[in-house]
């Protein structure tokens, strides 16, 4: 179930990139709609136990490695590290109630590690590509925006961001994002 949760497409963009995201909606519905897929069997009651239980499982992982992380020992072995980051957390989780677990985006720490690893430019590239997929408006809005976004470019030299601070030059953005994006789904078809 969690190799089905981290493997998702849906749930790996809005994980990683989505700024809005409120983390239930990745815990309980993208998770919960795994568990039933699997366990259509399962009543509501036990599906409910199993989807809290693989959260739970994720989180620990993911706490135990920040622990380890903020607190690391440089004599600690490299064997025994994330064991020993697990057991401290481990004491504490038996006290948490699901409602906090389902509050942690699973992924929090998997963004932290991709900026790491990829340029600032590129995790732009592929958090503008996600926030442009999620943009829902009608065609000639787009238009609009794509021709509102042509004078920003005369006017300031480079063409409105998705990441900017600016809610309208992200707006513009996301028109001529989405207008990108029905170019590439009409040459495809």
């Amino acid at each position: 179930m969690i190799t089905a949760f981290v493997q998702d497409k849906t749930t790996i963009e809005r994980g990683l990139f989505d700024e809005e995201l409120v983390p239930e909606e990745l815990t309980q519905v993208r998770m919960g709609k795994i568990i039933k897929d699997k366990y259509p069997e399962l009543d509501d009651h036990d599906q409910e136990a199993v989807r809290q239980h693989a959260v739970a499982a994720l989180n620990l992982t993911q706490k135990a490695k920040e622990t380890l992380l903020s607190g690391a020992q440089p004599e600690d072995s490299a064997n025994t590290a994330l064991i020993d980051g697990v057991r401290k957390f481990a004491m504490d989780v038996r006290e948490l109630d699901i409602d906090l677990i389902d509050r942690i985006n699973p992924f929090g720490e998997a963004y932290s590690i991709l900026a790491k690893t990829m340029s600032e430019e590129s995790l732009k590239q592929v958090a503008a590509i996600i926030t442009a997929k999620k943009v829902s408006m009608s065609p000639d809005e787009a238009r609009d925006l794509a021709k509102r976004a042509l004078k920003f470019k005369q006017e300031r030299g480079r063409l409105p961001s998705l990441t900017s601070q600016d809610a309208w030059e992200r707006r513009m953005a996301e028109g001529v994002a989405y207008l990108a994006r029905m170019k590439a789904e009409a040459s495809n078809v």
